[in-house]
């Protein structure tokens, strides 16, 4: 069975951005709840931990860390396209850039996070994305727009990023071989308490991803980033390995900033099934940095920074032959 799209959780587009995995919270500074975030112009959200503003540096450090190692390949260059991507870092404009996104009527329409193009046409798509407006006005420019058709006719590829605070080749089960399961009426897998990488695709992004690379005409690829090595997969094996019920849907508890929780379907799909994509060459700073409303109350948290990734051969292998098929169709 593919996975079909399912409601996600109701409320604003800043929480839906900085919700997280119930079982990722690990700290929750409880003496904060009642304390509104009185500095902000818009609602009176409150972050309530420390773990929401980590989490969002963390996924904001490990795009820009694939930028650059995809970047320094010199066969391809990389922009951010999807909204996460090209938001401010400052937590509280970021949410002002939201609620900018859902005026323009483009809150939730699903884009990936970033388009990747030959190297060769760097110029080409960097004069593409000027007569945008640039990058950051990408976002709020509708993808029906005449100007976005050089973008899309020029990408090899578009990624949906995921990434994960862990040490991947530390994971208790990492580099066991796949075995034949009963739950999985005998397809090759893990015990279903295995602590494994793996590349995650939300059921509920599912739908709204195949709707947009056909729409687009562009393939996407899932790429998951851990601490110290990141995997890669197209999401057409990813719905085929579900289909084929090679990988079952899992429910997980999603936990917002303001408390709210919702139950969605992810697919966690074993890094066996996935391509090698990057392995860390550097490991990257963690900062002590901090937030503070108008009443003085200090929030705490650790922000991501440098460190470097190598992209493999393998994905690089990968990409050309994406890229030769994209050229034999044009």
């Amino acid at each position: 069975m593919s996975p079909t799209k399912t409601g996600s959780c109701a409320g604003h587009l800043f929480e839906e951005a900085l919700s997280i995995r119930a079982e990722d919270v690990e700290l929750e500074l409880r003496g904060f709840a009642a304390v509104p975030w009185a500095e902000h112009l818009l609602n009176p959200r409150r972050l309530r931990g420390s773990d929401f503003l980590m989490r969002w540096s963390q996924g904001v450090w490990s795009e820009h860390r694939l930028l650059e190692a995809i970047n320094n390949t010199r066969k391809y260059h990389a922009i951010e396209y999807g909204p996460s991507g090209v938001a401010p870092t400052d937590v509280r404009e970021y949410e002002l850039y939201f609620e900018r996104l859902e005026q323009a009527g483009l809150g939730k329409v699903k884009r990936p996070d970033l388009l990747l193009f030959a190297a060769a046409d760097r110029a080409a798509v960097e004069r593409a994305v000027a007569n945008l407006g640039g990058a950051k006005e990408l976002p709020f420019t509708p993808e029906d727009d005449p100007r976005m058709k050089d973008l899309f006719d020029q990408a090899v590829v578009a990624i949906e990023c995921e990434n994960s605070l862990w040490k991947a080749s530390k994971m208790p089960a990492f580099g066991q071989a796949l075995t034949p399961q009963k739950r999985l009426g005998g397809k090759l897998g893990l015990k279903k308490t295995a602590v494994v990488p793996t590349v995650i695709l939300k059921d509920e992004d599912f739908g709204p991803l195949r709707e947009w690379t056909t729409a687009r005409d562009v393939p996407i690829h899932i790429w998951h980033v851990f601490y110290d090595l990141a995997f890669g997969i197209p999401l057409d094996r990813a719905e085929q390995l579900i289909r084929n019920g090679d990988i079952q849907g899992t429910k997980q508890v999603f936990q917002a900033p303001g408390g709210a929780t919702t139950t969605k379907v992810i697919f966690k799909i074993y890094y066996q099934h996935a391509y090698p994509l990057g392995r860390s060459s550097k490991d990257p700073d963690l900062n002590a940095a901090s937030i503070m409303d108008a009443n003085g109350h200090i929030l705490p948290y650790v922000t991501f920074s440098g460190g470097a990734l190598d992209i493999l051969p393998e994905a690089v292998a990968e990409l050309d032959r994406v890229a030769a098929v994209r050229r034999d169709r044009r």
